[in-house]
């Protein structure tokens, strides 16, 4: 069986996410999301010397929720994950599930010149096989 050769900037999207400040409270990125209907925030930076954070709703669930916190005592910056997993967009969508498999993550921003173009997750990987 032959392989169909696809690049994560193929099958990445560019509106399943949303940039919001780490300053902001749970309570606002959770509004924040919903305006957008995203399921990811991106953190960003604070400086060129910064890195980007990750905060998804599931994060939200898990870590304000379930854990009986006030959404708007918390705030995004203390659940976020950071750094980032990153790839690449010329990056074959082979080895992007190898190393979301490798590092039991689900979704992963896409990087080009230091800059978020967009998101790739496992769906977008899967769907790209699809003749």
């Amino acid at each position: 069986m032959s392989h169909k050769l696809v690049q994560v900037k193929e099958v990445m999207t560019t509106n399943n996410y949303q940039f919001a400040d780490g300053m902001m409270t749970v309570a606002e990125g959770i509004k924040l999301a919903k305006e957008h209907n995203v399921s990811a925030l991106i953190i960003n930076k604070r400086n060129e010397q910064d890195e980007y954070g990750l905060v998804m709703l599931a994060d939200i669930a898990k870590e304000v929720l379930a854990k009986d916190r006030s959404p708007d005592r918390v705030n995004l910056y203390e659940i976020m994950t950071k750094p980032l997993v990153i790839v690449l967009p010329d990056m074959d969508v082979r080895y992007c599930a190898r190393l979301f498999e490798r590092l039991s993550i689900h979704l992963a921003p896409v990087i080009d010149n230091k800059n978020i173009i967009g998101m790739v997750d496992y769906t977008n990987m899967v769907f790209s096989q699809a003749e």
